[in-house]
Formats: C-alpha cells, structure tokens, sequence
C-alpha cells in the first residue's frame, strides 16, 4: 500500500512519500478512479445519468417557450434572456474561484437557473435588476448553501422573490406585446398596431381588481374585452379568450405566457424521465379545484399566470422536493393549494412564487414523514405447498 501511495504522489505532483498532503492525494487519486467515494455521505447511488445532460434537456425543453417570448415581446426580451443567463454563469463561476472551488460551468445548472428566472420576468425590466437577481439566485440561494445539491430553495425563484421585494414597481410592470404576432392572428397590416412598449395589464391583474371589487365572475370577460380591444384576441367571448390564453398572445411575464408550449415541455421531459410527473399533476389539479371552489373559472385560473410553468419546471427540482412518490404528490398539492390562496386574499396577483419556496420549506419535514428506505429489500413470500399434480409427478 504504502508503494502504491508513493507511486500515486509521485506522478501527481512534487510532494513527499508518507506525508498528511501525499495520503490525501493517493486517497483522492483512488476515489477519482472509483475505488471508494471520498468525503461523501451517504446514500451511496450509482446512476448513469448526469447532471450535465439532465441540465441539457431542460435547455432544450425551455427552448421553444424562450424563443416565442423572444418573437413576442421582442429586443428586451432578448437581452433580459441573455443578461440574466451570462450574470448566472458568471456569478458562480466567479464565487467559486473566489472560494477555491473549482468551477462547475458545464454542469450548465447556473444556466438553466439563469434562463429559468428571464423567463419569469417582465420584458422590460432594467438590466441590471435582472444581473443582480440572477447573481442572487446562484450565489446566496445555491452556492451560500453548499452548490448545486445542496440548496433548500429553489435558486431562480429565490431570485424572483428578492427582486420582487426589492423592485416591486419593475417587477408589476407589463407590457402588450408589441403587435406584430396580434397582426398575424388578425391578418391587418397598419402601422397604428406596431407600437413597442405598451403597458398593459396581464390577465391575472384585471382578476385581482375584480376580486377586490366583489366581482370575481366578471373576471373572463373582463380579461376577453382587454384582449379583443389589444387586437390579440380573435373574440370576445369566453372560448376565443381562453385559446388565446393557451397560444399566450398576452402581457405577462417572458416565458409564462404559452400553455401550449409549457405542455410540451412537459411531454418532452416526461419522455426523456427527467421529470416526475406527480408534483406537476397534483399542483396542477390542486390549483384547478382550489380555483373552482373560491370562486374562479377553473380552467381560466390554470391558463392565466404561471401556474403551469412553475408546475413543469419548478415543482420538479430535483433539490429542494421531497424524495418520495407521496411526498412529491403532497408537496405538488401544497404549491397549487397555497397559489390560488395567495392570488384570492394575498397582496399580488400571483403566488406561484411564494407557493413554491413555501412547500420547499417544507420538503424537508415531509422527507421526514415520508422517509424512504435505501438499500431495503422487501421479505419475500414463501412458495406454497405443491400442487397435487407435481407431487404425482415427482
């Protein structure tokens, strides 16, 4: 052994045979080549699948929504995705080299944390929010916590809760689209329509004034009145606001706005198993009863805000969700459940936010509840008695 260690050390750098810094070095050596892990905790899993491919998939799932919020919203957009993405990668990476850690840019998890929070931002937020939310998310809601694994909150939403408490005029501040897909649907071609900037009011924001007002049925007219007068509704009546809706032709934030997009994300990452699907189906059904039984149109309370993108792309965290299959079905149940509850008596419009950082409070406690077992192997049933025809065949 002591052999092996000297030979281990001596091609790996200039330090001496038997020293404390040359058994550290042949432990790590033999570690790296996988002999046994070193400094790690258990549960010891081996898994093929790795973080850098599983952080790949989910780009390539974001793709689609993020390019039809670019086409929609236009030039902020863009740079709001890309800012916030640089300002992600570039803050861990420059943490870790202040800590003496080794970078982990091509986990590609700083940008996935930094194109998850563009996409839950308004369009023309200012730049530098976007950085300093971006650098919050992945350096005090990950990397102050231990990095990626080890976080308690989600990061990106993390990012979105300190900006919004920080910057909430920016962050309550939306925009129409810029007219060009609403031309599209309406096929009308005059420059009147074609206006950057616009301020609008997101679907969400009309329920809250209604709600307030006691008039929460009005609430899906209201929201098909403000689209038809937008031009980015082909009506005004109750169906032709709900597929508009589900195309995503409204104020709102980046990336939320697309049901029909979200949904197939959804489908892409439950085919590839990199998502579960229990957390998103009882976050989604739980926002649908809880809306149903306050008060709201159900269906138009899934389609309006993002409850539906926070139940494919944030419930699903491998992180900071319970570890169980029943867990993952409480912990989904309790983001949608607290969601509407926060859109019906809470301060914002929204409460996917804040539903979602709630239950990862709580994950740990329901990993508590729920503990799952490694390494258990159920007791097998002992075989019956012999039938009366293999006795008489033996």
């Amino acid at each position: 052994m002591a052999e092996e260690d000297k030979k281990t050390v001596n091609a790996a750098g200039d330090k001496t045979a038997g020293s404390p810094a040359a058994s550290q070095e042949s432990q790590r050596a033999r570690g790296a080549e996988g002999g046994f892990p070193f400094l790690a905790s258990s549960p010891h899993i081996v898994s093929p699948v790795r973080s850098d491919r599983l952080m790949a998939t989910m780009l390539i799932a974001l793709a689609p929504a993020t390019i039809f919020g670019i086409i929609l919203f236009g030039l902020p957009a863009l740079l709001t995705v890309l800012v916030s993405v640089i300002a992600a990668v570039a803050g861990e990476a420059l943490f870790r080299l202040a800590t003496r850690q080794e970078p982990r840019v091509r986990d590609l998890s700083a940008a996935v944390t930094g194109l998850l929070l563009a996409l839950t931002l308004p369009p023309s937020i200012p730049l530098w929010m976007t950085a300093l939310g971006a650098i919050f998310a992945v350096v005090v809601a990950k990397e102050f916590f231990g990095g990626l694994g080890a976080n308690v909150f989600n990061p990106a939403l993390a990012g979105r809760a300190f900006m919004l408490m920080s910057f909430p005029a920016a962050m309550t501040r939306w925009h129409r689209p810029p007219g060009y897909f609403a031309l599209a649907l309406n096929d009308r071609l005059n420059e009147a329509s074609i206006v950057d900037g616009v301020s609008g009011v997101t679907p969400l924001n009309i329920t809250k004034l209604l709600v307030e007002e006691n008039r929460l049925g009005e609430a899906v007219n209201a929201v098909g009145k403000d689209l038809l007068a937008s031009g980015a509704a082909w009506g005004g009546d109750y169906w032709s606001t709900i597929k508009t809706l589900f195309i995503g032709n409204h104020a709102g934030a980046i990336g939320e706005s697309s049901i029909l997009l979200i949904l197939a994300a959804c489908l892409v990452l439950l085919l590839t198993r990199t998502i579960d699907w229990r957390a998103p189906l009882t976050m989604t059904l739980a926002g649908f009863l809880a809306s149903w039984a306050l008060g709201y149109d159900p269906l138009f309370g899934i389609f309006s805000g993002g409850l539906l993108f926070g139940a494919v792309f944030m419930v699903t965290d491998y992180v900071t969700a319970p570890l169980t299959g029943r867990g993952k079905l409480i912990f989904g149940f309790g983001a949608g459940l607290i969601v509407v509850l926060i859109r019906k008596w809470g301060g914002y419009p929204e409460g996917v936010t804040y539903g979602i950082l709630i239950m990862n409070a709580l994950s740990p406690f329901l990993n508590r509840l729920l503990p799952r077992k490694y390494g258990y192997v159920p007791k097998k049933k002992p075989a019956g008695p012999a039938t009366g025809t293999a006795q008489g065949a033996s």
